[in-house]
C-alpha cells in the first residue's frame, strides 16, 4: 500500500527523518514505534503531505504521491489522525461526523437557493451514516453531546469515527491510546481490527503502549534517530538487542513498554 524510499525530512542541520526506508503491507496494521524524538511524527507528517520531504520518495499503491497535499491525499483515501484530537467543540459528535465528506451540495451558495430538497437528502443520508458509524463504535449514546464535552478517549474514538465517514484505504493513527484509559483504549483496539477485518482498512500506527502495540500490529517498525532500525513480530522486536541499546533508559527493557 505504502512503499516510502530513502526518506529525508530537515529542519536546518537537524535530520528529523535520516534515509528512512519502509513499506506498509496492503490489509495490515503495522506499529511505528521508538525513543521520543526517533522521527515517527515527522515521517507520518511527509507521508501524509503535512510537511514536504527534503529527499526521498513515497508511493502509493505504485503511484508517486511525493508532496502531495493533505486535502489530494484524503481524496485518494490517505488519512490520519493527530496525537491530539481536533474535534469542533461547539458542534455535536453527529455534526462532526457529517462534516468530514466533501463536495457537499450546501458547500456552494447557488445550492443553498436553488438547491435545498438536495441538501436535505444528503443531510439525511449523511446523518444516517454519520449514526451507523457511532453505533459502530459503541458511542451512538453520545450523538448529540457536544464534541468538546467528550473526554481524551472518546475524541480519539470521535477521530477513528471521522475516517469511517469516507471511503479511507490507509488511516495513520498518531498516538491513539494517549491519556486514554484502558477501558477505552479496548475499545478504540477492538474497532481498529474489525475495520481492519471487516472493511479491509490498513492501518500505520505511532503508539507508546508496547502491550497494546503487541495486540494489534504486525509488523513492527522501529525508528531511531531519524532512521528505520528494525522490523518483526512484537516477540522479535523486544528481544532485539540494538532496539533494546535504543530504548536504553527509557524502559523497555525494564518496564516493556516503549516510551
Amino acid at each position: 500500500m505504502i512503499k516510502v524510499e530513502n526518506l529525508h525530512r530537515h529542519f536546518g542541520g537537524f535530520h528529523a527523518v535520516d534515509g528512512a526506508s519502509l513499506e506498509i503491507r496492503e490489509g495490515s496494521i503495522t506499529g511505528l514505534v521508538g525513543p521520543n524524538g526517533a522521527g515517527k511524527t515527522t515521517l507520518f507528517n511527509v507521508i501524509a503531505g503535512v510537511l514536504p520531504p527534503t529527499s526521498g520518495r513515497v508511493t502509493m499503491a505504485g503511484e508517486d504521491i511525493t508532496g502531495m497535499s493533505p486535502h489530494e491525499l484524503f481524496h485518494k483515501g490517505l488519512l490520519r489522525t493527530f496525537q491530539i484530537a481536533h474535534e469542533f467543540s461547539s458542534m455535536t459528535v453527529r455534526e462532526n461526523l457529517m462534516m468530514v465528506p466533501g463536495g457537499q451540495s450546501g458547500e456552494t451558495l447557488w445550492n443553498t437557493w436553488f438547491g435545498r430538497k438536495r441538501i436535505a437528502n444528503e443531510e439525511r443520508s449523511l446523518q444516517a451514516k454519520a449514526d451507523e458509524v457511532l453505533e459502530f463504535l459503541t458511542v451512538d449514546h453520545l450523538r448529540d453531546e457536544k464534541a468538546g464535552n467528550l473526554s481524551g478517549g472518546q475524541k480519539k474514538l470521535l477521530e477513528l469515527g471521522r475516517t469511517m465517514m469516507v471511503d479511507a484505504r490507509i488511516v495513520f493513527l498518531d498516538e491513539v491510546g494517549a491519556g486514554v484509559n484502558r477501558t477505552l483504549l479496548n475499545t478504540i483496539g477492538d474497532a481498529i481490527i474489525r475495520l481492519n477485518k471487516e472493511r479491509g482498512y490498513t492501518f500505520c500506527m505511532i503508539e507508546h503502549d508496547m502491550e497494546f502495540i503487541g495486540r494489534l500490529c504486525d509488523p513492527v517498525i522501529v525508528m531511531a534517530e531519524g532512521k528505520v532500525l528494525a522490523q518483526g513480530k512484537i516477540e522479535e522486536i523486544k528481544s532485539n538487542e540494538q532496539v533494546i541499546e535504543a530504548y536504553l533508559g527509557t524502559g523497555l527493557k525494564n518496564k516493556g513498554a516503549a516510551e
